[in-house]
């Protein structure tokens, strides 16, 4: 099992969380809620207003999400639902635990002594150098008073 931290429309009640329960495409076991250790940029961009976290580390907010244990499978589909490596790529960060409801409560976010884990994120170092200049988010969510729907796969 990998840890996977998830930021934008896979977080529950976003547009993209049905693919977070759909067995089919492997496991996914929410296990928390948490924090990047350091600041990025979480920006809303493209014709879609789809949520990017810029690789830009030192920039930008603590950006808040979700954090979860998945399978190779559903690592996989995560890989090509992302587009990863050309539209996002997925790298290893520090992430503080806030909120743990893994298996034994807090045990395994205390077995790292600051209650910070390794996740796999998937962020951008392949943007439009515009995208820098827009407003930076700490959290995320499609209905935001932000104003920017975002607009699903099939409705594209």
């Amino acid at each position: 099992m990998a840890r996977v931290f998830v930021y934008g429309t896979l977080k529950k009640g976003q547009p993209n969380y049905k693919h977070m329960i759909n067995t089919a495409k492997g496991l996914a076991k929410f296990q928390g809620r948490g924090r990047t250790v350091e600041k990025y940029p979480l920006v809303i961009a493209g014709k879609y207003n789809i949520p990017y976290m810029l690789n830009i580390p030192g920039t930008g907010h603590h950006v808040t999400g979700e954090i979860y244990s998945v399978d190779e499978q559903m690592l996989q589909f995560l890989d090509e639902f992302e587009g990863c490596p050309d539209m996002y790529q997925r790298t290893l960060m520090r992430i503080q635990v806030v909120e743990w409801e893994g298996k034994g409560g807090t045990g395994e976010a205390r077995a790292a002594a600051d209650g910070v884990l390794e996740c796999f994120v998937y962020s951008t170092a392949t943007y439009p150098p515009e995208w820098v200049g827009l407003p930076y988010y700490d959290s995320y969510d499609s209905s935001g008073k932000h104003g920017l729907s975002y607009v699903l796969r099939e409705s594209r």
